[in-house]
């Protein structure tokens, strides 16, 4: 055993000034892109409009979002990540409400064929639109909502890529680009 400790000691450099720092790649790559993709796409999972795919994605983004937060207060993940986990669960609530609007509209114009066929009777129809008007009214508010939400991220993370500039470990372009962010969301929607 100690003939093969005198073998590595030889294939060590003698050299002093060679380091033996190795610096490892790093792990965790920029993730702030890909969140953009997927917030212009609307953030909905790849069913579409399906308010089960849609519900089973909001149940995991909670769980997510339950998690992120236990994971900042003991230091594993940073806070942005735990308010991205967050977000995410505005977003998709936002998602499945027009989802629902979706499914209900849809409904609305069945139900309106089977009336002029004479399949149903007025009254059944008329559940139809009092629900369409339930649906309607919950994906304003969860758009409102979703709006507001990521007004106020887009607020915390202009302040925070301020405060990094001002400590010199900020960019000025990570400033210009959240400025650019909050800017584009106070514009009007058309």
């Amino acid at each position: 055993m100690v003939s093969t400790l005198g073998l590595r000691e030889d294939e060590l450099p003698k050299d002093p000034e060679i380091s033996f720092d190795v610096e490892p790649p790093l792990l965790i790559q920029e993730q702030s892109n890909q969140r953009e993709l997927r917030a212009g796409s609307d953030s909905a999972p790849e069913g579409g409009s399906d308010p089960e795919r849609i519900e089973a994605a909001l149940e995991k983004a909670k769980r997510s979002a339950a998690a992120g937060e236990r994971l900042f207060r003991s230091g594993v993940i940073a806070k942005v990540e735990a308010e991205n986990r967050a977000l995410e669960v505005v977003r998709l609530q936002a998602d499945l409400a027009n989802a629902q609007l979706e499914r209900a509209t849809a409904g609305v114009a069945s139900q309106q064929a089977r009336l002029e066929a004479g399949e149903i009777t007025p009254d059944e129809f008329d559940r139809a639109k009092a629900g369409l008007a339930q649906a309607t009214a919950a994906a304003q508010a969860a758009s409102a909502n979703r709006d507001r939400a990521e007004m106020d991220a887009a607020l915390v993370n202009l302040k925070r890529q301020k405060k990094l500039l001002a400590l010199g470990s900020g960019r000025k372009s990570d400033v210009n680009r959240a400025a650019e962010k909050v800017t584009a969301l106070q514009q009007p929607k058309g």
